[in-house]
């Protein structure tokens, strides 16, 4: 068997067929969007036909969407942008304690330009309570950013109470979509978002490029500066190769959604009920509303990097949590923040899934994990000690 992918959620292979639709914009049509020539004119059709993608995908309107770098711009833009250009109105921003490290590190950021962020805390399951989020607001509210579904153990958050929470007392909501585009259905009407990040390379498109809808009327400044690209509001030379990528993709992945997500998430089940029947394995994140792709599981007395490094050996590819961590010996604080404490935190495994996996490689693995599992932990003096302690 050729190597088993199961990283999905850290990024996905481009599809064939996205790929074939941007290789054009290589060679052939590499003009720039700008340029007022025949060449320029055809690559600036096929960024607006992929403008028209993405806004028929999130029920939008195409002039609310502007193309970015990926996610990590996107949510910078979204929070920077209405931090400063909101000010004069206040300088409070909540958000919570799982979201991605682009929005945290990004409100730590404001926090040194004098901004004040409130985290919210989430349950077990890692679901942010709408409640607490009202309870929050206070006058100098300008901004409510919570994840649409977190990136390490899957859980989807109530988005759209927590859109109609905002609306009620008039502040912006941005929602981080990374994960959830292509995944579950996202409307942005639906939600009431004022705001809202995605990326490519989640859904089968390329990396670096992603979107940021921002709903007409919301004033945000500018993030970047030095053109007129994007209506003026995000200057530097379009990426048309990937956007004409990025507008494939979301075509495709939110096209027959219900028909191929119950296909995946009968393979995620089938992960889960083998795994959470090894002893000392518990299932991380919301047991149903979760992604259709992500399995989430803590494995007591076993390094999580050592059951990476094993899995791999056998030639298949996982992760401890999210790939912008993956360099860190700290614990998750995902996983942190639903309660578990460091020791079981470090011994986490995501596995995660998408289109192209199949039950062949879920066979697989589930051959071969429960083995490994057992060979770390002979080896761990903590499962030892605690073996003699039971008996």
């Amino acid at each position: 068997m050729d190597r088993i992918y199961m990283d999905n959620a850290a990024t996905t292979a481009v599809h064939p067929a996205v790929l074939e639709k941007m290789l054009p914009y290589f060679t052939a049509c590499y003009g720039n969007a700008s340029s007022i020539h025949s060449t320029g004119r055809d690559a600036r059709k096929a960024l607006e036909e992929a403008r028209r993608q993405v806004a028929a995908a999130l029920n939008c309107k195409p002039q609310e969407v502007y193309f970015t770098s990926g996610g990590t711009e996107a949510d910078n833009w979204a929070l920077k942008g209405t931090a400063f250009s909101h000010r004069a109105k206040g300088n409070h921003i909540i958000t919570s304690a799982i979201e991605h490290h682009a929005i945290l590190h990004t409100c730590e950021w404001l926090e040194k330009q004098g901004f004040e962020i409130t985290y919210l805390p989430v349950d077990e399951y890692g679901m942010v309570n709408p409640a607490d989020v009202e309870a929050a607001i206070k006058d100098s509210t300008i901004l409510i950013s919570i994840m649409a579904a977190n990136n390490e153990i899957g859980t989807i958050q109530p988005i759209a109470e927590i859109g109609q929470i905002a609306r009620a007392h008039k502040v912006l909501f941005h929602t981080d979509a990374v994960q959830a585009i292509g995944a579950i259905p996202i409307d942005v009407q639906a939600i009431g978002c004022d705001m809202l990040s995605l990326s490519a390379h989640k859904f089968h498109g390329p990396k670096g490029v992603g979107v940021l809808f921002v709903r007409q009327g919301v004033r945000l400044d500018n993030l970047l500066h030095g053109g007129a690209q994007e209506r003026a509001r995000r200057a530097t030379t379009e990426n048309v190769a990937g956007i004409v990528g990025l507008g494939a993709a979301i075509e495709m992945a939110t096209a027959n959604m219900q028909e191929k997500n119950a296909r995946i998430s009968a393979l995620r089940d089938q992960l889960i009920d083998a795994l959470t029947q090894i002893p000392y394995v518990r299932l991380n994140g919301h047991r149903t509303q979760r992604l259709p792709g992500n399995v989430n599981v803590s494995v007591r007395f076993v390094e999580g990097e050592a059951l990476l490094l094993r899995l791999d050996l056998a030639g298949v590819a996982g992760s401890s949590g999210s790939a912008c961590t993956s360099g860190s010996l700290d614990p998750s604080h995902v996983l942190l923040a639903i309660g578990l404490p460091h020791e079981i935190a470090h011994g986490s495994l995501r596995l995660s899934l998408s289109d192209t996996s199949t039950q062949e490689e879920v066979d697989y693995v589930l051959s071969t994990l429960p083995g490994i599992i057992d060979d770390l932990r002979s080896m761990s003096p903590l499962y030892n000690d605690f073996m003699e302690a039971q008996k």
